[in-house]
């Protein structure tokens, strides 16, 4: 294969990967409002509340994004804005009980899933699968920061 083709067929199966669909159909929640319930819902775990900047940084998303995402969510029950007592500018992001039952029903469809893809790719199989995908990833971002660090490189030259 030549260099243009690996770099086609891995977009390709970064597309296919995020296309497949853990919630298909029935989905109430997206896979970023997914992401940010469980975000919400792990610092909640350590009796914290989490503000709209620090779920941007976590998703990887804009402020702006979340801020459009939150509002979605809030009109439709899922989450709420509670201002902060001592300082009214940061509003935490807490959810709804509603949200925690929807959230829970998509876990356990998920795992469900999950459950049926182990049992017929096979545990170690898929543990196999996993560890190449962390190797090959740790290489991809290896690979961009030499190349970045060697265009600044010619750049300042």
């Amino acid at each position: 294969m030549e260099i243009n083709e690996y770099l086609i067929k891995i977009f390709q199966i970064a597309k296919n990967m995020e296309s497949l669909g853990l919630f298909r159909g029935e989905a109430v929640l997206s896979k970023t409002e997914f992401r940010l319930l469980r975000e919400i819902i792990m610092e909640g775990e350590k009796g914290k509340d989490i503000i709209s900047s620090e779920l941007a940084r976590r998703l990887g998303i804009t402020r702006s994004a979340i801020s459009q995402l939150v509002t979605k969510m809030e009109k439709r029950g899922i989450v709420q804005r509670v201002e902060s007592p001592s300082d009214k500018k940061i509003a935490y992001i807490r959810l709804s009980d509603k949200a925690y039952a929807t959230f829970e029903e998509q876990c356990r469809q998920a795992n469900a899933v999950m459950e049926r893809i182990t049992a017929e790719y096979g545990e170690e199989r898929l543990k196999q699968l996993i560890s190449a995908y962390d190797e090959f990833a740790s290489v991809f971002r290896k690979a961009i920061a030499e190349t970045r660090q060697a265009k600044q490189g010619e750049q300042n030259a």
